[in-house]
């Protein structure tokens, strides 16, 4: 099945609104809903389906910061100790990675779960690794739910049968939806089909649509029923996401007695972050809020490291049994996010996305963590590729740890330019990845190649102009230096 959350009409409207605003937005919520179910007439019997529901907005004026209890601090979580019965605790979780996007971004083909990040393992490889690790230290049966989208599921399918491994692992599919021409305010697609010039007509919604997917996937149901209690929720491209034996025993083991139905971790924010969602506190309840939803004239604040000083790294803990009931009674409410985007044609289109953290205040007994840096660690960027890649972290049964040699915990600033933004021009490069132990803040810019065993220390910045090139020679250290202009090694 595949469910559409029609919000236009909140999108378009401002409180106050006159009468005439109003008969327009009521005549364009008729010409959207005729246009879909002309859509859904062309799909075979029971496969679609579209629902129409408003979501809630967002009232700047009402937002606080949370109540210093209602975010712990994760010393005082691991203070608490493991679990009495590590693989009793273990064999009621469920992993669950978002396996959704395309590696489109980084100038690649497919899945982004596909691309190599560390010695020819990709993001998937390494996610197997960790919970095959995980069974195998503790006898367990720790299973992994991909979350793919239409982009994603074929590829990944094929991927899967080269795992022989201890871990069952299951798909499932989020929605998918059909987008808005920004003008018409209609939809694009003119029938359900998703090949040919029909392809760019359709989106996955955002992995806010997780609850309603998974639920009508029928693995919620078949989890349940083999008395698992908790998903364990992250990006597959944060390699810093990996089950936590003392969260859980939190969560299984409650100190109040409560049960603790969501947990989202959040970590400090840094000038890096300044755009990740925050933890906010809104009408007597924990409240997600994204930029997105931010009007203009506050944005300044949003981003302000000393108003919000936390974020959401969208590693979430949250309770079976709770989604089931939620989902049961429709009330598990998030924001929709208005995503404007202009398709390769040129075609202004607009997305309504959620977000699956925006559904924290539906839950009982919500609890943010404030987690350590290392346990958001996302690649989105062949700047974030290059950290991880480097001996600033050592790589064991599947998970990433920073080098016992580095000595200060925070991660290097690292900046590339265009001419590395695609994987493949990436490493071409790079002859090895530079020692990047001692290294501060490096910013790179132009077309700039590096030999082998390069040291980078401090902070470096190497320019080469339009026309010119920098070959950095093999062996060189360079420690706090700018280098700019024209250096070619050439061979003779």
């Amino acid at each position: 099945n595949s469910y559409f959350k029609e919000d236009l009409s909140k999108a378009m409207s401002q409180e106050g609104a006159s009468q005439f605003q109003e008969v327009i937005r009521q005549e364009l919520e008729l010409s959207v809903k005729k246009e879909l179910e002309k859509i859904l007439t062309t799909a075979p019997a029971q496969e679609f389906e579209f629902w129409q529901e408003k979501g809630p907005s967002v009232d700047w004026g009402k937002i606080q910061r949370p109540p210093e209890d209602s975010i712990q601090p994760y010393e005082k979580i691991k203070a608490r100790g493991l679990p009495d019965n590590i693989p009793s605790v273990l064999n009621k979780l469920v992993v669950v990675k978002l396996n959704g996007g395309l590696g489109t971004s980084m100038g690649c083909k497919g899945p982004k779960s596909l691309i190599g990040v560390r010695n020819e393992n990709t993001f998937l490889d390494l996610t197997v690794q960790q919970i095959e690790h995980l069974n195998k230290t503790y006898n367990t049966d720790v299973p992994l739910v991909l979350m793919n989208s239409f982009n994603t599921d074929e590829d990944t399918k094929k991927i899967l049968q080269k795992y022989n491994r201890r871990v069952k692992i299951y798909t499932f599919n989020q929605s998918r939806y059909p987008r808005i021409n920004k003008e018409s305010l209609l939809p694009v697609a003119k029938d359900v089909s998703y090949s040919g010039e029909n392809t760019e007509a359709w989106y996955p919604p955002g992995h806010g649509d997780i609850y309603a997917s998974f639920y009508n996937s029928g693995l919620l149901d078949t989890f349940i029923g083999e008395s698992k209690e908790y998903i364990f929720v992250s990006n597959i491209d944060n390699l810093g996401a990996t089950v936590d034996l003392y969260i859980l025993n939190h969560l299984m083991n409650s100190p109040n007695g409560k049960c603790c139905e969501f947990v989202m971790e959040v970590t400090n924010k840094t000038r890096a972050d300044v755009k990740g969602g925050t933890l906010t506190q809104y009408e007597g309840k924990l409240r997600l809020v994204e930029i997105a939803q931010v009007p203009k004239a506050h944005v300044d604040e949003f981003k302000s490291v000393s108003k919000f000083k936390i974020f959401n790294t969208n590693n979430l803990w949250i309770s079976l049994a709770a989604v089931k009931r939620l989902q049961e009674q429709n009330a598990i409410d998030m924001e929709i996010i208005v995503n404007p985007k202009t398709l390769d044609g040129g075609l202004n289109v607009i997305q309504l996305e959620t977000a699956v953290g925006a559904a924290i205040k539906s839950f009982e007994n919500s609890l943010g963590i404030n987690v350590p840096r290392s346990r958001f660690l996302p690649v989105k960027t062949t700047s974030d590729l290059l950290l991880v890649m480097s001996n600033l972290y050592s790589l064991n049964a599947g998970s990433l740890t920073m080098s016992e040699k580095r000595e200060f915990p925070t991660v290097p600033l690292v900046k590339l330019g265009s001419s590395f933004t695609k994987v493949q021009d990436y490493l071409r490069r790079f002859e090895s990845i530079p020692d990047m132990l001692e290294l501060d803040h490096l910013t790179i810019s132009g077309d700039v190649t590096f030999g082998k065993n390069v040291s980078l220390k401090g902070t470096v910045i190497i320019i080469a102009n339009h026309g010119d090139r920098i070959d950095i020679p093999p062996g060189a250290v360079l420690e706090n230096k700018i280098v700019s202009g024209n250096l070619r090694i050439l061979d003779h």
